[in-house]
């Protein structure tokens, strides 16, 4: 069938490129938006338009916000069916409580379990979530849409398709299919330190596309393995092989008692009722003891289980902001007497590779230029898959034209969907975010209404544009959309303002960057946007110019 191993790796590359690379897409593009994911969350509720703040007083501050939080009656309604009898009116036996922020999150996120009585499942619990302002534990909306970190990022790793887990694994399947592709890539391309430095703009489109997607595919090129496999590993043992709790469910729980038996923390609830101690105290004591091994000392993640119970314990885990691994360095005490039960010991190495391979893909640690060049390289991917379906349906459209065959309209219409689409339906949520009312119910339906509408719409217009590809000609969509999207990115920016304020003047003299970064970001994408408009506006006018020709030649 090939005539080379070069030759099966060249259809290998193409051809899973071509039918994974819309998934992969999605996956780069909103993988680079997620590295500001709470700065496009605080553009996008501006009640969260606070600096940073540290971890908050337990005792003034967190525990009358626990206090007060009760699981919602969807939550409710959703146990109900799991439960053997009535459900309680409150839920007063407290299973864990637990607080967590980054050096990035102006507002402080809650979580709280609770034991439900006559639950078929023991274990099984009930969950309350709430969001604080961390300065006075004053409740924030917890019903609006955080567009960055619950949007954007879950759609990175499982394109929002939550059914057995479905989008999670057609991303892992298509993370591992790009592993391939790479490998195919390099194997294909044997000069790549020459295309490291080749870039012909000038040349022919065919030739300027190809250069581009070369180039971009191999100056990320360790950036676009490592992700790809470090989003793998993390996934690995929670979806793609859950052997813990489900071949090896028995010998799951029986470690956890050999582990509870170890580390002196309890698994399960003594009965016996107890009070609490000050965790202010037990912090600060954490503290002390991360400064005394030179740690950064910085609470990330705060958790109290077994609550009211002699069993109960307080774990403080460290932040971890000033290293790539991703490290809780976890201080433990008895609850009710502010006793130190445990520190955890030094990483095994293979604990700490795990630990470093998790940090470098979630990036976690407090260090902005690497931020963005994180962001540059899933831009760059994002460029790499573009260019990949451009040069695609170039290399192909004219001779499908001569046959007869439409398998390039097809695919020029998805990749106009996909490239210049996806970018439209993120400024349309962005738009609605703006325009929507406050205090419109189900609000966060509505602004992902707005974005998958934004996409289809590019989807039926992209279709219904691509005529002139069966005659070898250029998708006019991908002229018009460009300029969708400078319109839209122009409007948000400007709605942004008009609505809150915060305009960009203001912003960038109070030195507010995380919506002025947002705002720059957007003026940034409408100004490509016009260049692109232009360059694709040229390119159809000097197609239209020879095609008359060309036809004359072929009549």
């Amino acid at each position: 069938m090939f005539n080379s191993f070069r030759q099966a790796m060249a259809w290998l590359h193409t051809w899973f490129g071509l039918v994974l690379g819309f998934v992969l897409m999605a996956a780069f593009f909103f993988g680079a938006l997620s590295v500001f994911d709470r700065e496009i969350d605080r553009w996008s509720i501006p009640a969260t338009r606070i600096e940073p703040q540290p971890m908050p007083s337990f005792d003034a501050v967190l525990r009358p916000a626990f206090e007060r939080m009760q699981p919602t009656a969807e939550a409710i309604a959703a146990m109900r069916p799991m439960v053997n009898g009535d459900m309680p009116q409150r839920f007063d036996q407290v299973g864990s409580w637990s607080a967590y922020t980054t050096h990035r999150d102006p507002v402080l996120a809650l979580y709280a379990g609770y034991d439900v009585p006559n639950a078929k499942n023991p274990d099984e619990q009930i969950w309350a979530y709430a969001t604080i302002d961390p300065r006075n534990g004053r409740a924030l909306p917890d019903d609006q849409l955080k567009i960055g970190s619950g949007f954007f990022f879950p759609l990175h790793y499982g394109l929002t398709l939550d059914w057995k887990n479905l989008g999670v694994w057609i991303v892992g399947f298509s993370a591992l299919v790009m592993l391939a592709a790479l490998v195919s890539g390099v194997v294909m391309h044997r000069k790549l330190f020459r295309e490291f430095f080749t870039f012909r703009p000038d040349k022919a489109r065919l030739r300027s596309v190809l250069d581009l997607h070369n180039l971009t595919g191999v100056v990320a090129l360790p950036f676009h393995f490592f992700f790809a496999l470090t989003g793998l590993l993390i996934f690995a043992g929670t979806y793609y092989f859950p052997v813990g709790h489900t071949q090896l469910h028995g010998l799951h729980d029986l470690h956890e008692q050999v582990e509870a038996r170890e580390t002196g923390l309890p698994h399960t609830r003594a009965g016996v009722a107890a009070g609490l101690a000050s965790v202010d105290a037990m912090v600060a004591q954490a503290q002390r003891r991360w400064q005394a091994h030179d740690k950064a000392g910085d609470v990330g993640f705060l958790v109290l289980q077994h609550v009211g119970d002699a069993n109960g314990y307080v774990s403080v885990y460290r932040a971890g902001t000033d290293r790539i691994a991703l490290v809780g360095d976890g201080i433990h005490f008895k609850a009710a007497t502010g006793e130190l039960i445990r520190e955890d010991p030094p990483a095994t190495p293979v604990a700490r590779m795990n630990e470093f391979l998790t940090g470098l893909h979630l990036q976690h640690f407090r260090h902005w230029l690497l931020r963005w060049l994180y962001m540059l390289g899933g831009l760059a991917g994002a460029t790499c898959i573009a260019t990949g379906f451009i040069f695609f349906v170039e290399k192909r459209k004219r001779q499908h034209a001569q046959q007869g065959r439409h398998g390039a309209r097809i695919v020029d219409a998805l990749a106009v969907t996909t490239v210049t689409g996806m970018v439209l339906a993120t400024l349309g949520i962005l738009i609605a975010n703006r325009l929507l009312p406050e205090a419109l119910p189900a609000r966060g339906d509505w602004e992902r209404y707005a974005f998958w509408g934004t996409w289809a719409l590019a989807l039926v217009h992209a279709g219904w544009r691509s005529a002139p590809v069966a005659r070898g000609l250029v998708n006019p969509a991908w002229r018009e959309q460009c300029w969708a999207i400078a319109l839209f990115a122009l409007a948000a920016v400007l709605l942004n303002g008009m609505t809150t304020g915060d305009h960009l003047l203001r912003t960038l003299a109070q030195g507010y960057w995380p919506v002025a970064g947002v705002d720059l970001s957007l003026l940034a994408t409408a100004v490509i946007a016009v260049m692109a408009a232009r360059k694709v506006g040229q390119r159809m006018r000097a197609t239209a110019a020879h095609a008359p020709r060309e036809e004359a030649v072929h009549a």
